[in-house]
């Protein structure tokens, strides 16, 4: 029974449109929770469980965003961040790292290695749907106007 004052929220989905997302952490939690808590029916999320695997599926697959985490074992986030901005063919991708750091050392080097944006952990996955549709959005538009890389 609602009060007086109360308004009901129709859930909806977030992410919509035919989208595939890469979500690359070593933590196992952090992968299930990425995959339950963004995939939709239109919606598909891929993960891995470090650098070098999440390389290996970009290789092979079309995404529509990356989600990197920092401290990984061997390549670390950073790395891979700068390694795809360094590949002509990951131009248009836009890469969210999304990290337990909070200092503005990571913060900084997140962005100097070609990072689109940044979310601190522990994650709000509904507002990171959100930040993930508007990054989306933003680097293609970038992309249209040819200032993505500057």
């Amino acid at each position: 029974m609602m009060t007086s004052g109360q308004t009901t929220h129709r859930f909806e989905y977030v992410l919509d449109g035919e989208l595939r997302i890469l979500a690359v952490d070593d933590d196992p939690i952090q992968r299930e929770f990425c995959s339950v808590y963004l995939s939709t029916p239109t919606v598909a999320i891929d993960t891995a469980d470090c650098a070098e695997a999440g390389l290996a599926l970009l290789d092979r697959k079309t995404y529509a965003a990356a989600l990197i985490d920092v401290d990984m074992p061997g390549m670390n986030g950073i790395e891979m961040v700068a390694r795809l901005r360094a590949d002509p063919r990951f131009d248009a991708l836009p890469l969210m790292v999304v990290t337990g750091r909070e200092d503005m050392l990571s913060i900084d080097q997140a962005y100097e290695a070609g990072a689109t944006a940044f979310m601190c952990k522990p994650v709000n996955w509904r507002l990171l749907a959100h930040q993930i549709r508007f990054m989306i959005r933003a680097h293609r538009a970038l992309r249209q106007t040819g200032a993505a890389r500057d």
